[in-house]
């Protein structure tokens, strides 16, 4: 099998087909497309015509060159057409008798040293190849889409590959400019094992009403970096096509977080599966197009319910990063700002922490010196929590401990004049708990700021069963003028982002421990097949594992679903003071400084 591989079959030419074909042919491979639909082979055609014109245009390629990956491409509806192939691309739809029967077919038509490869995310390799007459010639190639544009290619291996057949693949992968990770055959594999049980959750918490679909969506795009929002991002992959990934992820893991949402049934079963029909869980102004349209469940822009409260100066209670980082935020926006430590001296520490990034601001052109010295000038610095007396909002940024918020708030209740908004900038604690160490608990309300809170535009707005209509209104009316993005969201663990984030992350942790693959293979997959800035292992280093485990632990408790068990791993880096970066040392080891 030391074939290079010149002539490769592509079966079944939808969107992903279509895609291999495109980067296959640009890449001066000899391309047989296969598909029994004669209109999947005509658009194919004119994908290909499309997208080496827009190379031609953009001075990529010349128009000689463009004729001849054009070319190189050729369409059939027999499978009898890939009896030359070196290799074979399977990628038909989703479903083993599908597959099976493409399988079958080739073995009677393609030379024995050609191999199979199908490009399933879902099923298992291993029982494709072991139905197959050259069980050894089976493999899986995982393409990512847009395949043009994705770096991430899986070659998934049965127990019965030959490894001159990965060796072979591999080296296909890297000619394409693609960057292979070899993977064992589970359902998923490593990126879409990962990414399927967070948009699965996702679903769920859209299907129980706790967030809009747009506030999930914004939420992780803003919250994480991430190029799309879960919901955004399954209409793309399609409502059925990411139905049958979980099935199969269930099948084997029995992991509740696996077992597809029950919306995903509904929606794929009533055939709104998505951008491809032109609804799914938002709706599109045509079938296959990614323009969003206004339907029943878009809000409204004039939909606030009560008038909010008149917000003129601002406490911030605390001295660390995020607290110093909010201050800024505030005064930045014209608000007269209270910066309140437990001594005069961590405060005015604070206060010199952001006369530091307001100079990196005027160094880097973002602000003038004038706006710097107006901005600093807004902010006191105060050693008790005794100068919010006067303030219309306290904003409690301190350690994420509930006995010490508690106390906070019941302090806060004491100082602070009647009608003062109250806010807890917690990210995994109950915030009713803060609200009932008041005599007040409708003015409590959560602030969740992401860090560093200059940079990050999310805010999510939590509110308790306790929570006035207009204190709800004041905090969306404020993280407007402050020009963040507001989400709004229950008062339950991990609010949005967290609940969705960290048992991604757990479940990465998992397949470390497990042995599935390493940690570079892991953030390599996440970040090229997934489009995410950091991979996991990056992310759980830079936030701090003992703060990971001590979220996931909070998850675990609240929902008590034991896919939501913090992964031993982690517990036991934690127990033996691998942090990350902060220690020189979590999952990976950093230079001390």
């Amino acid at each position: 099998m030391d074939t290079p591989l010149s002539t490769i079959a592509v079966v079944g030419l939808g969107t992903m087909g279509k895609g291999i074909a495109d980067v296959l042919a640009r890449a001066g491979r000899e391309v047989i497309g296969i598909d029994i639909s004669e209109a999947a082979a005509t658009q194919a055609v004119a994908a290909l015509e499309a997208s080496t014109a827009r190379a031609v245009a953009r001075e990529r390629i010349t128009e000689e060159e463009r004729q001849d990956v054009l070319a190189r491409f050729r369409t059939y509806s027999d499978l009898q057409a890939a009896a030359d192939a070196d290799l074979v691309i399977e990628v038909v739809p989703e479903s083993y008798e599908a597959k099976q029967e493409v399988f079958r077919a080739l073995d009677a038509i393609v030379r024995p040293d050609a191999i199979i490869a199908t490009g399933t995310n879902a099923l298992s390799v291993t029982r494709l190849a072991a139905d197959s007459a050259h069980p050894e010639r089976v493999l899986g190639l995982h393409f990512f889409t847009p395949v043009q544009a994705m770096k991430l290619v899986e070659v998934v291996s049965s127990v019965l590959t030959a490894p001159q057949a990965v060796e072979a693949v591999t080296t296909l992968a890297h000619d394409l400019g693609k960057e292979p990770v070899a993977v064992g055959d589970r359902p998923g594999f490593v990126a879409d094992g990962l990414l399927f049980g967070y948009l699965n959750q996702a679903a769920a918490m859209y299907e129980a009403k706790y967030a809009s679909r747009e506030d999930i969506d914004a939420a992780m795009k803003l919250g994480c970096g991430l190029p799309m929002g879960p919901l955004e991002l399954l209409d793309l992959i399609g409502i059925d096509t990411a139905r049958t990934v979980l099935d199969a992820m269930y099948s084997e893991s029995r992991d509740r977080l696996h077992a597809p949402a029950p919306i995903l049934k509904q929606l794929s079963e009533a055939g709104l599966s998505g951008r491809k029909s032109g609804r799914g869980f938002y709706t599109y102004d045509a079938a296959g197009s990614a323009t969003v349209v206004r339907d029943a469940l878009t809000p409204l822009e004039s939909a606030a319910t009560a008038e909010g409260r008149e917000i003129r100066s601002v406490g911030v209670a605390g001295s660390g990063t995020m607290a110093s980082g909010i201050a800024e935020v505030f005064a930045k926006a014209g608000y007269d700002v209270v910066l309140a430590a437990r001594s005069q001296e961590k405060a005015d520490t604070a206060k010199a922490r952001i006369a530091k990034s307001l100079t990196r601001s005027v160094d880097k052109g973002r602000m003038t010196g004038e706006a710097r010295d107006e901005t600093l000038a807004r902010i006191t610095a105060a050693g008790s929590v005794d100068a919010f007396a006067e303030v219309d909002l306290a904003v409690e940024a301190v350690a994420e401990d509930l006995g010490i918020k508690q106390e906070l708030f019941a302090r806060l209740d004491k100082i602070c004049k009647p009608g003062a908004v109250l806010a807890t900038t917690t990210s995994s604690l109950p915030v009713v708990a803060c609200a009932r160490a008041t005599s007040r608990p409708q003015d409590v309300i959560g602030m969740h700021f992401f860090n560093p809170a200059p940079a990050m535009k999310l805010v999510e707005i939590v509110r308790t069963v306790l929570t006035a209509d207009d204190v709800h209104a004041t905090v969306r009316e404020v993280t407007a003028k402050i020009r963040k993005h507001p989400v709004d969201c229950g008062d339950r663990a991990g609010f949005i982002v967290n609940a969705l984030l960290f048992p991604y992350l757990n479940n990465a942790i998992k397949m470390v421990q497990e042995h599935y693959a390493t940690l570079d293979d892991i953030d390599a997959a996440m970040k090229l097949g997934g489009g995410y800035p950091m991979g996991p292992f990056e992310l759980l280093d830079v936030v701090g594992l003992d703060v990971s485990l001590a979220i996931e632990q909070v998850l675990h408790r609240e929902f008590r679903d034991p896919g939501l068990a913090p992964a031993p791993l982690l517990e036991h880096l934690v127990a033996a003071g691998c942090l990350g970066r902060k220690t020189g040392r979590g999952f990976r080891e950093y230079a001390r400084r």
